[in-house]
């Protein structure tokens, strides 16, 4: 396919359209990044890096900066709420898997803000805010994309722009899947839950019939993940009062929590049709969208755009015919239909499952895993995306 623009363009400055940037500008491909707000936006849904997410990212530099910014989080606890720990994972039994065999825990907004820093430093690259995508034309030899104000022509486009993809929507990619009924709630405190809770670790899993929860330590404080009544307006359900009573019946205790960070948000689990429409490709949400139970959707994001990216630079310099860029999405797409939804869908049922026979049942397999070293090992590796990423031949098996 002939260039005539001299530019990729990629929509969406969160970490999986930044880290696209970043890839492609060091390798030599001018970029326009767009994003539709005015900087870094303090956005505390994703947080967790798992073990092959940061190999993967140790070429480019993210991988250092995370290990500086985030918090090292080698076991997690799948608990009940009555009973306590169930069952308890360390996953330095990854340790010939992977260089990181534990999951690290960052505030996504941290890595992209490292990673604007770098593109900053990087000639040919042009980073646009206040860039909303407002339409999107695809001609034979570009691509044109209409921001306020502005016209921007490409010979592609990375369309990392969420699961309200604009430029999805533009040229009719389907969005299959479901949106749950409930919201899920999160707050945050800097209430330290360690020091009245010894046995927790900073990944903790709660089943619950009626009040399943998420307890996850970040550097900077704690995150709890709930979900919220369907028959209960977003707007009430992120309350103080209701907020307040969550963080009560996890652990009560005589004075208020200090809730420093709070939002609701609709859940999905929807996989694009496709991946891939002539000189536009999909990445991260507006490609895929998974329940945050397992912290897969931002690495799977992540993992896209490191399929993606060389593949892109490797056309773009002549090194590879365009028949190159087909094996996106057969390399990706099958991975977030049967691994990244699969396995968070299996962890939201898991957790809020009301029948007593089958909560019961689910308590006692869980308990057997963590016993079993070997199907403790499996189940641990799974979480970890690493026979996900070895399936579609971005991480070798260990030799």
């Amino acid at each position: 396919m002939k260039r005539r623009h001299d530019r990729v363009i990629v929509a969406g400055g969160g970490p999986v359209g930044s880290l696209a940037a970043l890839l492609l500008a060091r390798a030599g491909v001018p970029v326009t990044l767009l994003e539709r707000e005015a900087g870094v936006q303090a956005d505390y849904r994703a947080s967790t890096f798992h073990p092959p997410t940061l190999d993967l990212l140790e070429e480019c530099g993210a991988e250092s900066a995370l290990l500086r910014m985030g918090l090292k989080c080698p076991v997690t606890q799948f608990r009940d709420r009555q009973k306590g720990r169930i069952a308890e994972f360390d996953l330095a039994a990854l340790r010939n898997d992977t260089r990181h065999p534990y999951r690290l825990q960052c505030e996504q907004f941290k890595l992209v803000d490292w990673l604007y820093g770098e593109l900053r430093r990087i000639p040919g690259v042009e980073l646009l805010f206040n860039s909303e995508v407002t339409g999107v034309s695809v001609g034979e030899d570009g691509v044109a994309v209409q921001i306020p104000g502005r016209k921007i022509q490409g010979d592609w486009l990375v369309a990392a722009d969420g699961g309200r993809s604009a430029v999805r929507k533009a040229v009719g990619i389907e969005f299959e899947g479901l949106t749950f009924p409930e919201h899920f709630l999160v707050a945050g405190t800097r209430y330290d839950f360690k020091r009245h809770m010894r046995d927790i670790c900073s990944v903790n899993y709660t089943a619950d019939p009626l009040e399943w929860y998420l307890l996850l330590e970040i550097p900077d404080m704690w995150r709890i993940i709930t979900a919220a009544d369907p028959s209960i307006e977003p707007s009430e359900a992120v309350q103080e009062s209701r907020l307040q009573a969550s963080l009560q019946n996890l652990l009560p205790r005589a004075d208020p929590y200090e809730i420093v960070v709070k939002g609701v948000y609709r859940v999905h689990q929807r996989v694009a049709s496709a991946y891939r429409k002539g000189r536009i490709f999909l990445a991260g949400d507006a490609a895929h969208l998974n329940n945050p139970l397992g912290g897969m959707g931002l690495n799977g994001g992540l993992h896209d755009v490191l399929s993606l990216a060389p593949r892109l630079a490797a056309v773009w310099h002549g090194r590879k015919a365009e028949a190159e860029l087909d094996g996106y999405q057969a390399q990706r797409r099958p991975e977030a239909i049967h691994a990244i939804n699969a396995i968070t869908a299996r962890n939201k049922k898991l957790l809020e499952e009301r029948d007593p026979a089958v909560r019961a049942q689910n308590l006692r397999r869980m308990a057997e895993i963590a016993a079993t070293p070997s199907l403790a090992y499996d189940y641990m590796l799974e979480a970890s995306m690493i026979p996900s990423l070895r399936r579609c031949g971005m991480l070798s098996a260990p030799t």
